[in-house]
């Protein structure tokens, strides 16, 4: 029996090596071993002879290329316009351009150090808990620099790898800054993302989903020792397809800690702070769920029979969260709401993110059902008793539904509850042992483990931001609003 050390899994990101030849190369982590092209040897090579260089020119599928260029395409479009428009319908409507500018300049803030040091912190090796600096400035990387996707021998260009895993570090980034929305400085809340981008989105993207790869994977001992060169919570056997750990809790606990370092709005809980305007909220969901396909399903990396899963799993979440939610808020409030049908689309998607490559298309309704339960409770229970002032409830959907998906994916990724299981590349097969018990325990030790890293940077990031420059607005500034005084700007003629 193989003891999860010895059994690598599916991730929804794909971890980075260099290899003998300089060639960056990526890591398949959920195998379709139909796909592996034929390989003949040389009848008479050196022993000593360097192996030739992968050339994206010669092994880059075109369908595969097009389909992850599609996907970060479709990813950009949950943060432009989508979020910028659910999370500015949601604002009243004198901070509604304040949050668009917000998320505007975040998005385009962390693109850059993406490319700078951020792509290769995250996914070159390193240590298990940061990467190298092979990457720097995206050095070496050439048009026929190939990533490796979820199947031995195919690859993907590494500039669309590098720009699909780029989207995913922005929206996360512009996540945060719904918690503390309508009173932080503009200035602050770039420095904070600065800060925070570096010191815990890259150390947790690192942790959850690098590792060296599987194509030299011949025996047990050639595991262990590619394995030990892998990401802190990947070495576990943290499962994480597309970003519950690294995504959402990273980001909804920044967001929960900057709404206490930050204070509340001026007259929270004795004024109206109604969202003002639904038809905004309702179509940036929508946007959300249409480019979450990308989101999801991208995180496959080819355009096969995994991504048909995921994209399948993230249709019948979501929907099942709507559901979930409407249902719970019509049974308790009397009536089902605009808002709370938007708010479970979200909390749906959030919670399938990590479990959408490895439970069952009925799992995946299961997981969305609670969700939308739980997430009610989350914006509503759970928000009195922490006495947040969480404004656009991000930790209430974004933390709650992504620490329900990271857990629940430890129960449906069961083969014997229709899930993937885990895929053993010593045997080519899924191992035949799942526990449930064993997983969900290494499930709540990527939860635990993103929960307190980010709180801890996100603390320390913010104390320093507010000695230094300050985090608030002054009181005159946030009673007019944001959009006029930080922006100049207004949104609606009078």
């Amino acid at each position: 029996m193989l003891t999860w050390m010895k059994r690598l899994v599916a991730s929804g990101a794909m971890a980075l090596a260099i290899g003998a030849t300089g060639v960056m190369v990526t890591s398949p982590a959920y195998a379709d071993e139909a796909k592996k092209p034929a390989v003949t040897a040389p009848a008479a090579t050196p022993a000593t002879a360097e192996p030739a260089p992968v050339l994206c020119s010669e092994k880059c599928n075109k369908a595969d290329t097009v389909w992850m260029m599609v996907c970060t395409a479709l990813v950009l479009l949950m943060t432009l316009p989508g979020l910028a428009l659910f999370y500015g319908g949601l604002t009243r409507s004198k901070n509604v351009l304040s949050i668009g500018m917000q998320c505007f300049m975040v998005f385009s803030l962390i693109t850059v150090l993406w490319a700078i040091y951020g792509y290769s912190l995250a996914f070159t090796e390193g240590g298990p808990f940061i990467g190298g600096l092979d990457r720097l400035f995206l050095g070496g990387m050439t048009p026929d620099s190939v990533a490796a996707t979820f199947s031995k021998g195919v690859v993907i260009p590494e500039f669309v790898f590098m720009a699909f895993q780029g989207v995913f570090a922005t929206i996360t980034c512009c996540l945060i800054i719904g918690a503390f929305a309508e009173r932080a400085k503009f200035s602050a809340i770039l420095i904070f993302m600065i800060l925070w981008f570096t010191f815990s989105y890259l150390p947790i993207a690192h942790m959850v989903w690098f590792w060296p790869g599987p194509d030299d994977i011949k025996d047990v001992a050639s595991l262990e020792a590619i394995t030990a060169r892998a990401g802190w919570l990947w070495q576990k056997g943290v499962l994480d397809f597309a970003g519950g750990t690294v995504v959402h809790i990273n980001a909804a606990v920044a967001g929960l800690v900057g709404s206490y370092v930050i204070g509340k709005r001026v007259g929270y809980g004795k004024e109206a702070m109604k969202p003002h305007n639904l038809v905004y909220v309702m179509t940036g969901a929508a946007l959300l769920w249409f480019g979450w396909f990308g989101f999801n399903a991208g995180s496959a990396l080819e355009a096969n029979g995994s991504a048909g899963l995921a994209f399948v799993n993230t249709y019948l979440a979501t929907a099942a969260a709507v559901l979930g939610w409407s249902v719970a808020e019509w049974v308790l409030k009397g009536k089902p709401s605009m808002l709370g049908a938007a708010s479970g689309c979200v909390a749906g998607l959030v919670a399938i993110t990590p479990a959408a490559g490895f439970a069952g298309p009925m799992g995946s309704i299961i997981i969305g059902l609670i969700a939308g339960v739980v997430c009610l409770w989350g914006v509503t229970g759970l928000k009195k008793m922490l006495g947040s002032d969480d404004s656009l409830d991000v930790f209430g959907v974004h933390g709650v539904g992504g620490i329900t998906g990271a857990l629940l994916t430890g129960v449906f990724a069961d083969p014997a509850l229709g899930g993937s299981g885990i895929w053993d590349y010593v045997a080519n097969a899924v191992a035949p042992d799942y526990s449930i018990a064993s997983q969900l325990w290494i499930q709540a030790q990527g939860v635990i483990t993103t929960l307190i890293w980010s709180g801890v940077v996100s603390f320390i990031a913010f104390k320093l931001i507010d000695m230094v420059i300050g985090l608030r607005v002054k009181e005159e500034d946030e009673r007019e609003g944001l959009d006029i005084t930080s922006h100049g700007e207004t949104a609606y003629e009078s």
